[in-house]
């Protein structure tokens, strides 16, 4: 995958306000794997851009109440059929750690990239989720190579309050495909 300006070439953009720069002279050095689904549990529709463009409707859903006024966003969204939405160039500090502590380091957003795969901690992700999971992950790694050592879930950067990607990650089979 080519990235250009910080950006996917083939990726949907959908830009995000959440997002600003980063510490001067800060680099991307760790790659953290969320899951996402709005409402929860449901695939596919237009919330979770909206959630990360600021134009979430509380009327749409019951739940939307609980989140409309966060200010959020992510690098990279994967949906269930593989297509990769971007929201935020890498370049930039997206806004999807939270309060975050990696390696005895805090700000995870600072130092960091989010993708999220959409889905849920109940279920499976699928084939195409890992395998441009996957390819995402080897051009940043090309770009970023301190990232290559330095891959983790949102559940491990904040173990209180997160506990995305979940189970149903297979981290042994996305590791084992970055080495192929």
């Amino acid at each position: 995958m080519e990235i250009k300006q910080g950006w996917l070439i083939d990726a949907r953009q959908v830009p995000s306000p959440n997002h600003d720069k980063r510490p001067e002279g800060e680099l991307p050095s760790l790659l953290i794997v969320h899951n996402i689904s709005l409402p929860p549990g449901q695939f596919g529709g237009p919330y979770i851009d909206q959630l990360f463009t600021n134009t979430l409707s509380e009327q749409d859903h019951p739940f939307f109440s609980e989140i409309v006024n966060l200010r959020v966003s992510a690098h990279c969204l994967i949906r269930r059929d593989g297509e990769i939405v971007q929201y935020v160039p890498f370049t930039e500090r997206a806004w999807h750690a939270g309060i975050s502590l990696y390696k005895g380091r805090e700000k995870c957003n600072d130092f960091s990239i989010g993708i999220e795969l959409e889905g849920t901690d109940e279920c499976d992700f699928t084939q195409q989720q890992y395998q441009q999971l996957v390819e995402i992950t080897q051009s940043l790694i090309a770009l970023y190579p301190a990232i290559k050592e330095n891959i983790t879930g949102h559940s491990d950067v904040a173990p209180n309050r997160k506990t995305d990607p979940g189970p149903h990650f297979d981290w042994a089979y996305y590791r084992s495909l970055l080495t192929k």
